[in-house]
């Protein structure tokens, strides 16, 4: 027999599926979320992939024997090596492909390793979708017919050539009228659907009606003659899941567009309803301060965070959306200020349906303790999966608003309505509002009650690895975006955001796992949505089993180049603060950054550092300060000139953006220490608190004169520490607390959470024990006000905002670079001739992160007239130092005080 082995039809193949009893009404109040309707504990691995409809790869299987495709309706299948196969219906008999897979197909499954490609005979085709709804197991046998090996097989190349039409569907979900309502579910593999329908959010079903299959999509679609608004549903799912048989899911809806307390049924709800819409809803519009991506001024906040510890909101209405209309509270106060001074944008931490926090009776523990006690993290930790604090990256439902942050969430108009508000309110405020998304990942996977994905279609929405368990490089169960379905469930989630909450941006929690094909076609929808751009921006990185582009090109930092999504840059993120991330014990101490003293001011353990260190992290914050543009030419500390594509960082170039909208700079973000707490470590530990302070207007400084994205985190401008926590996101309210009466920045209120810091407590003791790092209000407030004129400068002419890197290269011009530069100053003309909003004929920022004065010098503007910035010299400019910094024309020599940032500017 040649090569091209070929097998024919040996068995009896189950034409369709076994008819199904309707689904009973009491199925629907099942009190668990689940019941087995055929038991089969036999578990197999996937090892195999569908790379379309009709071929597959078994990656390391050998070409000789034959293979067989086994079915059962009932997941009756046993398949034991040296044994024959029992408990099949049937079976489909394969061959070796005789052609290659499709090009498509090749490039889609290219990370699937080498093995034999089997395919399904024409004749055999029709059967396949009936097939998808049983047991499916793929068989290598010898020639007496015994077993030699068996497998699952991967399910997605298949499903999405089979249902291609699927991705058009315009209607998921349930879809109320005046005259009936719809629901319609894509579950090509489920063998029936029902959906039950409840009067109220906790009573008994009142209906269950049985879902019909659309052959041609896969979706399941049922209609009730009248309108359902405000009742709620789930669907019946009877689904083959390994391990388990045949199982019958009672699901809540992907599509949700809110629910009940704790997401236990989903509700219904016409977006369009006026019953959902605030007053003046319909008219309300973001402020007009966003012409281009790179006036976006962005303050990330978390919904909780800003209230909760405000005793100026009532305290019904601490921790929820509610509180965004308390215009005199002390943080809604704060907000219209920095909106005021020039932020542009709310970012709030996730706001969709989140599965870690107790939508009702979430436990609100009370610690107290030493500054360098154990106690209050004991008690957090003790509380950890019941409190009401979670930074919400962990995704129940994409559609629908959290509950916790609802004033009722049995409620499901409820939550629709106060997010709303809470969008008008920050619109009252003048700020623009964005949200944090996760579509990297989900909050659970599989059979889990909390599992929405895997319950309906099982292993079709999460990326798989090698043997077919999931992905877990993000965390937690990482989703397939490059899957026609979970793409399009990410791209319709964005969509809805927009046109229902008039959302303006986005930002994408690793983005770098999501294909860059998918970004733009997400981007096109919702600038449709909106009318108008919406900005996209988020975390690029790249790594986990999406690397380098190992399955797609990805939505990763170079991959995005020339795209218009914006990534966030460490470049200089980690020159200015010191280290990296991942640094922890002594290296976080350590490894000092720009501003906090390397080789200049080197603490007990940072004596390590050469001064070509400290030069080399000056030019990656020029990168920075340049807004990471590939083309920018700049003079290094090594005396070359070379575009910033061209200069190492890493083994990445430093320079990686087309245009500096497609890159986001900031110096502090919800992830790791605060500003403050990674200064605590690396500053010198004599360094006074009033010190501490300017060190931190720097760092701020820093982001505010770098082209492109200016990114911040709420309470940078307070000095917000987390008590040297370096990953708060379930450290409870105790550890996350933000002052809005700038009393207290929260530093030394114990030792962080032992689960991420616990290993570095002898490390973290003394200084949580030193009283004298800890700021006094007036430290806070001089942060806090310096901070609003560095977003009044930044917002005073567009220069800081230059919007194409062609203006970066002809218009910035860095002065004190180069071997012979003073590396503790940073210093740089751009030019604003017939610039549109330059304001000013040409303007210097210079930053002195230095402990004494220096002096720098330009000789290309001698001559010229140049005056402090207008805000410097403003009565009541936060920082009176900076009113010392001076300009001799005659020499074009700068006088820069130390720890000072200033702007001068050509009148």
């Amino acid at each position: 027999m040649s090569q091209q082995l070929r097998y024919t039809l040996l068995g009896a193949l189950a034409l369709a599926s076994p008819a199904y009893a309707a689904v009973p009404l009491d199925a629907c109040d099942n009190p668990g979320f689940q019941q087995v309707l055929h038991a089969s504990g036999a578990t197999l691995e996937a090892r195999a992939v569908w790379l379309d409809r009709h071929m597959i790869r078994w990656p390391g299987s050998p070409l000789n024997g034959s293979y067989r495709l086994y079915h059962s309706p009932t997941a009756g299948i046993l398949a034991k090596p040296g044994a024959k196969v029992e408990g099949a219906a049937g079976f489909v008999a394969l061959e070796v492909a005789a052609i290659p897979a499709s090009r498509a197909a090749a490039e889609r499954f290219k990370y699937v390793t080498s093995g034999p490609v089997l395919t399904v005979r024409d004749a055999d085709l029709s059967r396949l979708p009936a097939l998808h709804r049983e047991q499916l197991v793929l068989v290598h046998e010898a020639p007496d017919g015994t077993v030699r090996a068996a497998t699952r097989l991967q399910v997605a190349g298949a499903l999405d050539d089979l249902y291609a039409a699927a991705g058009k569907i315009g209607d998921l979900g349930a879809t109320p009228t005046a005259k009936a309502t719809s629901f319609k579910l894509w579950a090509p593999t489920a063998q029936q659907v029902a959906v039950c329908t409840y009067d109220s959010a906790t009573g008994r079903a009142s209906a269950v009606q049985d879902m019909k299959l659309d052959p041609r999509t896969g979706a399941w679609s049922a209609r009730v003659a009248r309108d359902l608004s405000g009742s709620y549903y789930k669907y019946a799912v009877d689904v083959v899941v390994d391990g388990m048989g045949v199982v019958r899911n009672l699901v809540t809806d992907p599509y949700s567009v809110s629910l009940t307390t704790d997401s236990k049924r989903s509700y219904i709800a016409d977006l369009n309803s006026p019953k959902l819409k605030p007053k003046g809803w319909d008219k309300t519009r973001a402020p007009n301060t966003v012409k281009a991506q790179t006036d976006m001024v962005i303050y990330e906040l978390h919904v909780r965070d800003f209230s909760i510890n405000d005793p100026s909101v009532p305290e019904a209405k601490r921790g929820k959306y509610t509180a965004f209309g308390e215009t005199g509270s002390n943080g809604m106060k704060h907000l219209a200020a920095l909106a005021k001074a020039g932020l542009t944008d709310i970012h709030l931490l996730p706001v969709y349906d989140l599965g870690s926090v107790p939508e009702q009776n979430c436990a609100v523990p009370q610690p107290s303790g030493a500054p360098d006690g154990e106690s209050q993290q004991a008690l957090v930790r003790k509380t950890a999966d019941t409190d009401c604090f979670n930074w919400g990256y962990d995704p129940y439902h994409y559609n629908a608003p959290e509950g916790s942050y609802s004033s009722d969430p049995a409620d499901g108009a409820r939550r629709v309505l106060e997010f709303r508000q809470m969008v008008m309110d920050l619109h009252k405020a003048g700020l623009r509002v964005g949200t944090d998304v996760v579509y990297n990942h989900t909050f659970i996977a599989g059979q889990n009650e909390k599992s929405v994905l895997d319950r309906i279609v099982p292993g079709y929405y999460h990326r798989l690895n090698a043997l077919g368990a999931i992905e877990r490089s993000t965390c937690c169960d990482n989703t397939a975006t490059e899957n026609t379905m979970m793409a399009k469930l990410m791209i319709d989630s964005a969509e809805l955001w927009t046109r229902h909450y008039k959302i303006d941006s986005f930002r994408f929690d690793l983005m770098g796992h999501q294909p860059r094909a998918a970004m733009e076609r997400l981007q096109q929808r919702v600038n449709k949505a909106a009318g108008r751009q919406v900005q996209l921006i988020g975390e690029g990185w790249n790594f986990g089993e999406v690397a380098d582009g190992a399955r797609f090109v990805q939505a990763s930092q170079l991959s995005l180049n020339g795209s218009g999504i914006g990534t966030f840059s460490d470049r200089a993120r980690d020159a200015v603060r010191g280290g990296s991330a991942g640094d922890s014990g002594e290296a976080m101490v350590s490894r000092q950054g720009y501003i906090n003293g390397l080789v200049y001011d080197p603490n007990a353990q940072g004596g390590m550092h050469q001064k070509a260190d400290l030069l080399r992290a000056a030019d990656l914050i020029r990168v920075g300060l340049a807004g990471s543009v590939r083309p920018y030419p700049l003079r290094s500390f090594d005396d070359r000139v070379r575009p910033l594509q061209e200069i190492a960082y890493g083994n990445q170039p430093a320079g990686y953006a087309s245009q500096p909208g497609e890159v986001v700079n900031y110096v502090e973000n919800h992830d790791n220490q605060t500003l403050f707490d990674a200064n605590v470590l690396k500053l010198p530990l004599d360094t006074p608190a009033a010190e501490r302070a300017r060190v931190q207007v720097l760092g701020m400084a820093i982001n505010a004169f770098s082209q492109g994205v200016a990114y911040y985190h709420a309470g940078i401008d307070t000095l917000r520490s987390k008590s040297l926590d370096r990953n708060s996101f379930n450290s409870g309210d105790w550890f996350n607390r933000i002052d809005w009466s700038y009393q207290d920045n929260y530093f030394g209120t114990g030792l962080p959470p032992q689960d991420d810091n616990g290993k570095d407590w002898a490390l973290l003791k003394p200084y949580l024990a030193n009283t004298a790092i800890k700021p006094a209000p007036a430290d806070i407030a001089f942060a806090r006000d310096a901070f609003r004129d560095l977003l009044r400068i930044r917002a005073s002419s567009t220069l800081f905002r230059l919007r194409t890197s062609q203006d970066i290269v002809q218009r910035l011009r860095f002065f004190n670079t180069g071997p012979q530069q003073e590396a503790t100053v940073l210093a740089a003309w751009l030019d604003g001739k017939g610039y549109p909003g330059a304001r000013f004929a040409g303007l210097s920022y210079l930053v002195n992160v230095d402990k004494v004065e220096h002096v720098v010098t330009d000789e290309t503007l001698r001559g010229k007239r140049l005056v402090l910035h207008p805000v410097h010299l403003a009565q009541g400019a936060a920082d009176q130092r900076a009113k010392q910094a001076r300009f001799d024309s005659a020499s074009g020599s700068f006088t820069v005080p130390p720890r000072t940032a200033v702007v001068f500017v050509a009148e």
